[in-house]
């Protein structure tokens, strides 16, 4: 009672309404839906993490909290070091939002460590894998054909390829121009011979390039068939993701300039793309031998 009239004539300072964790996600929800591309993927780990945290209080976590939820995700949904770090980063967004917004005092995220990640070998389609993949394809199904080759010939994300409008299709001057990417930057793609053939062969009556012809709708998601093509084609660790790393080395093995590259493929960083320059070892006997052969 003594505290109470102390806070009350000013002498202490009131105790601030404690905040439960799900306010914080509420939070960082409304901020990733206007501000990130991210924002589906966003919220796949906000399910969990309201999930695990459930009625607990944003005051509450501790670094041994953390601790055991970083055991939950390692043993009970057993995933990767990398995506346990896309936790991590996700939270101590949460924390800095509300530390923004005056709800809470520290990021108890900040003393998490990230975990190290694996290093991922660049995989790539080798011509003969791709004759094999193509042959199942049109055999299996044949409505991947013209996703695949879209892939192949551009370099485009799965996303991308699936949001393809005819409206973003310049065919008097030959190019595909993305306006919604990962690096929120649109970029401008040449149209190839091979494409072209492929896109006139399409039908127009919908808005999507890609639409199932089913549900009327663009597609969102072939992995059982893609899988099963890649195992008709007995193709092993191999993703839809790494026909654009295919689209990378091949350019690259090819002499193409690495800024070139870059902007073909949309990175937003030249260090990501130099990484399809490692994957190409013959490169490297190439400088070497300038260097052999130097007069």
């Amino acid at each position: 009672m003594f505290k109470v009239q102390q806070q009350i004539n000013g002498v202490v300072a009131k105790d601030k309404k404690k905040v439960k964790l799900k306010t914080l996600f509420d939070m960082f929800e409304d901020y990733s839906k206007l501000n990130k591309k991210s924002y589906k993927s966003d919220l796949c780990l906000l399910h969990i993490l309201r999930d695990y945290f459930k009625e607990q209080y944003a005051d509450e976590i501790t670094l041994k909290t953390l601790e055991s939820f970083k055991s939950y995700l390692l043993f009970e949904r057993e995933v990767q070091n990398s995506t346990i770090n896309r936790y991590r980063a996700l939270l101590s967004k949460v924390y800095n939002i509300a530390i923004a917004n005056k709800l809470v005092r520290e990021n108890p995220v900040r003393d998490f460590k990230m975990l190290r990640e694996k290093n991922y070998k660049i995989r790539f389609l080798s011509k003969d894998e791709e004759i094999r993949l193509f042959k199942a394809i049109n055999k299996l199904y044949p409505h991947l054909n013209p996703i695949v080759t879209c892939a192949l010939q551009t370099g485009m994300r799965r996303s991308e390829i699936f949001n393809l409008q005819w409206k973003n299709i310049d065919f008097d001057y030959g190019f595909i121009e993305l306006l919604e990417t990962k690096s929120g930057k649109s970029r401008k793609i040449p149209i190839s011979d091979t494409l072209m053939k492929i896109l006139n062969r399409q039908s127009k009556e919908y808005n999507y390039v890609f639409t199932n012809p089913e549900t009327k709708q663009p597609y969102t998601d072939i992995k059982h068939s893609f899988h099963t093509v890649l195992n008709a084609a007995n193709i092993q660790n191999f993703r839809f993701h790494d026909l654009r790393h295919t689209v990378a080395t091949r350019l690259v093995e090819k002499n193409i300039d690495l800024v070139v590259v870059k902007e073909i493929l949309g990175h937003a960083d030249i260090q990501t793309t130099m990484r399809y320059a490692h994957a190409v070892p013959k490169r490297k006997l190439e400088a070497i031998e300038v260097l052999n052969s130097y007069n």
